[in-house]
């Protein structure tokens, strides 16, 4: 498991399970630190599991490390304002949501060359996802409150979707549904994926501003990390809040390991918050 543990942070945590499945917190510990160093801010991780690569945004260009090592593999560079980074394995494609620019970049995974700029259909995308249902990037445009699709394959952007409210963070359950937090509305959007429209909003109350949010595909759950210092556990069916549990201050991020069954808040104060999977299984 990495954790970004803050924006300014000089280290990536890497840490283990060291008990049984179901454990809390208790289980982990720090088994690595990594001294990124380089230049520009800190944002999003993504970790390419199968190649082994762990992808840092640092606002005008993407570090590639060698997961095991901390060994800086390769560098991504004129993604001004860089946010996210998506994973497309199966079409040897990676996309970075570059802010500032209000652009896509589209790389070639195994030599990281750029292969395409795409100019997002919205100001400021943040948060992007790859949706393996339907072979689309989502990039959620934070400063125009809608979302980009775009073909995957080709690059060719498909449709701009109206959320109703500034997105934060998203993701997918791999059956053409994503689902993306409304900062400004402590809400979320469910898009079909297919449709490329909004098929409903659902309040988080009592979450309030919601940004980081991870997935539980096999108990259909929905981790979304609220700035009132809860995540909040969402039934990814219903929308309905099925449970709370207090987390640290200022989270940005939220991971689910189906391994242990413990979901993460990574929070601004300098902590990773985990919970257990009593909490996956409220009804």
């Amino acid at each position: 498991m990495i954790s970004k543990l803050a924006r300014q942070g000089m280290f990536v945590l890497f840490l283990i399970p060291l008990a049984s499945r179901g454990t809390e917190a208790a289980g982990y510990r720090v088994t690595k630190k990594f001294a990124v160093g380089g230049d520009g801010g800190w944002d999003y991780l993504t970790v390419d599991s199968g190649a082994r690569r762990l992808y840092v945004s640092r606002a005008t260009h993407v570090m590639v490390l060698d997961v095991d090592t901390g060994v800086v593999v390769g560098d991504i560079p004129n993604t001004e304002g860089v946010h996210g980074i998506a994973i497309a394995s199966e079409l040897g494609r990676g996309f970075t949501s570059n802010g500032r620019a209000s652009t896509i970049t589209v790389f070639d995974l195994k030599t990281l060359k750029q292969l395409q700029t795409i100019k997002s259909t919205g100001k400021n995308p943040d948060a992007i996802l790859y949706d393996t249902a339907t072979k689309r990037v989502f990039a959620f445009n934070g400063g125009t409150a809608d979302a980009t699709a775009i073909d995957a394959k080709t690059g060719r952007p498909l449709a701009t979707i109206a959320l109703g409210g500034r997105p934060e963070f998203a993701t997918s359950d791999g059956s053409g549904k994503v689902f993306v937090n409304l900062e400004d509305k402590s809400a979320m959007a469910v898009i079909d994926s297919r449709k490329m429209a909004v098929e409903k909003q659902w309040p988080l109350s009592p979450c309030e501003e919601p940004s980081g949010m991870a997935i539980d595909r096999e108990h259909q759950r929905l981790f979304v990390g609220c700035s009132n210092k809860m995540m909040a556990v969402v039934d990814s069916k219903s929308g309905r809040v099925v449970a709370t549990v207090p987390i640290g201050e200022g989270v940005d991020s939220n991971g689910y390991d189906p391994g242990t069954g413990l979901a993460f808040s990574s929070n601004g104060e300098g902590s990773l918050t985990a919970r257990g999977k009593s909490l996956i299984l409220s009804a």
